[in-house]
């Protein structure tokens, strides 16, 4: 991960889906005063209910400089790069762009998300098995809430009583990021296996995904190749059971996908083995070989039933997938 890019994302005053309000009034009383620190300190008392803690206040103002919304210039507060861009048109895309950009683990949760809604404690779970460096505690909760608040403050995000789902603009975001994000730069140390999810690409196809949809592709499945069992990350590549190429709706649906070992994916895409609703392995009649380790991984188990792929596959995109298959 880029020294540069934030662990802990900290909350707005003014409410849980208030976020976005709070920050255009902080910018807009930034680039119409410039005040000094204490007169940054005043207006905050001034303008949020029970707000008094000079420390907390610092603390959110230090977490917007650490973004780029603000930038300190001798004795006063001006908007910083960040700050100018966005305000500039007020726009949520690049309002979200900036936050992903600067922030570990929110696109992350809005692809979690497109497997179903997910309670604060899950969020908080799925955070940390995706990305293990935010080094908070099991079972803790805070730093989970304010990612989702601030996804809900942005309209990508809405909770339905305990639990948190994406809006229609949540699933905009997701079809388009898999793709648009591929270039993004982020390093994981999950698994003590260092390594730049960006640089991936798969065996069949040169492209490369979003490094987040990568790594929360493989926290779902324990950083494993289901079939072969290969867990080192730099072997594992992110399969679409619908392809990428005809099925652009699907891209980004983590349904959809399964970490294969390069290996692995070679021979799903050439048609030598699938999966069928079941989640058990069915091997082409066709597939001969005399590699050990695609009779012991593919011929061998043909038939067996894969629990892992049962609450991580769509069956109805296995379905949809074997209907092309002409041995199935």
């Amino acid at each position: 991960m880029p020294a540069d890019r934030l662990r802990s994302i900290v909350p707005m005053f003014g409410g849980a889906s208030q976020y976005v309000e709070s920050l255009n009034a902080v910018l807009k009383f930034v680039v119409t005063h410039h005040p000094s620190t204490d007169e940054l300190v005043g207006w905050h008392r001034g303008s949020f209910a029970n707000v008094s803690s000079r420390d907390s206040i610092l603390r959110r103002v230090s977490y917007l400089e650490n973004v780029g919304f603000l930038q300190r210039v001798g004795d006063e507060w001006r908007l910083g790069d960040a700050g100018r861009e966005y305000t500039a048109e007020h726009d949520t895309e690049i309002l979200l762009r900036i936050m992903c950009e600067r922030n570990v683990g929110l696109r992350s949760l809005l692809y979690a998300l497109s497997a179903g809604s997910l309670t604060i404690a899950e969020i908080s779970e799925q955070q940390l098995d995706t990305h293990p460096e935010l080094g908070w505690s099991r079972g803790e909760t805070d730093m989970a809430k304010q990612r989702a608040n601030w996804l809900r403050s942005m309209g990508l995000v809405e909770t339905r009583g305990d639990e948190y789902v994406l809006t229609d603009d949540g699933w905009e975001f997701v079809g388009h990021a898999v793709g648009e994000w591929r270039d993004a730069e982020w390093t994981s140390t999950a698994g003590d296996q260092e390594f730049h999810a960006g640089t991936y690409e798969t065996t069949v196809v040169a492209r490369t995904v979003d490094p987040e949809f990568r790594a929360t592709v493989l926290s779902r499945y324990d950083g494993m190749c289901p079939v072969s069992g290969v867990d080192h990350a730099a072997l594992l590549d992110v399969a679409h059971v619908l392809p990428w190429s005809e099925f652009p709706e699907h891209r980004a649906d983590v349904r959809n996908v399964v970490p294969l070992s390069k290996t692995h994916h070679a021979a799903f895409d050439r048609e030598l083995f699938t999966i069928d609703r079941e989640f058990r392995l069915r091997v082409n009649p066709s597939f001969e070989t005399r590699s050990d380790v695609l009779q012991r991984t593919i011929i061998d188990r043909a038939g067996e039933y894969f629990p892992r792929l049962d609450d991580a596959l769509n069956p109805e995109y296995v379905v949809q997938h074997n209907a092309t298959l002409e041995w199935v």
